[in-house]
């Protein structure tokens, strides 16, 4: 893959070239500010970004208006965004523009030293996947408000779309959940029946899915 990599911190930037690099992947910018970004992904249209959430100068949500930015402008860019903390608002900004469709994630730096599975988190990105940090997912699902239209929803099929939320495809979820791919399938039928979502097509339902898990 083609990888653009926004972080103002030299040595987890240099860290992630050189951990992309080595894996197979080519690094076409490796930038320390939000502008510097908009700019890479502008000029390269990468297959992935790699964002920090906090860059210069008020290292507040640079990172992330900057991701927003660059979607705008390159639609449907990937973007895995990286933040040092759960920032709810951050990732509920970032996850609006999933209406592009889809190709967002949004990680805990922590999750970065466990290679093999960042790695696979960033194909899935590249790949138009919708992929959040289970913490990220669970501090989401506590601000449910009492209006809450995930009410319908059977214990198992907020399961299904807790781990929808996390990324995961239909057969991930099913051996997961230790069940059929056929009982997947109906679950999230069944979810998209009671969030009322009209026919589309299937990953553009399953975002919008996810953004209703999250936003409540």
């Amino acid at each position: 893959m083609r990888i653009v990599i926004a972080d103002d911190a030299v040595l987890l930037r240099e860290g992630l070239v050189r951990l992309l690099t080595e894996s197979g992947h080519e690094v076409v910018a490796a930038v320390g500010d939000g502008d510097a970004l908009v700019e890479a992904v502008v000029r390269h249209q990468p297959d992935v970004s790699i964002v920090d959430v906090r860059m210069p100068p008020s290292h507040t949500d640079e990172g992330l208006r900057a991701a927003v930015e660059a979607r705008r402008l390159v639609p449907r860019s990937p973007i895995l965004v990286l933040s040092q903390y759960v920032e709810v608002s951050y990732a509920d900004d970032l996850l609006a523009t999933g209406g592009a469709g889809g190709g967002i994630g949004y990680l805990l730096k922590d999750r970065v030293a466990a290679i093999d599975e960042f790695l696979d988190t960033l194909r899935r990105v590249a790949a138009g996947g919708t992929v959040l940090d289970p913490e990220v997912v669970g501090q989401l699902f506590a601000r449910r408000r009492r209006d809450d239209p995930l009410r319908e929803l059977t214990p198992r099929e907020r399961e299904v779309l807790a781990l929808m939320a996390e990324g995961r495809s239909n057969t991930a979820i099913a051996r997961a959940l230790v069940v059929s791919d056929g009982a997947v399938e109906k679950h999230v039928r069944n979810i998209f029946t009671k969030l009322t979502l009209p026919p589309d097509t299937e990953q553009h339902r399953r975002v919008l899915a996810v953004l209703t898990y999250l936003r409540n």
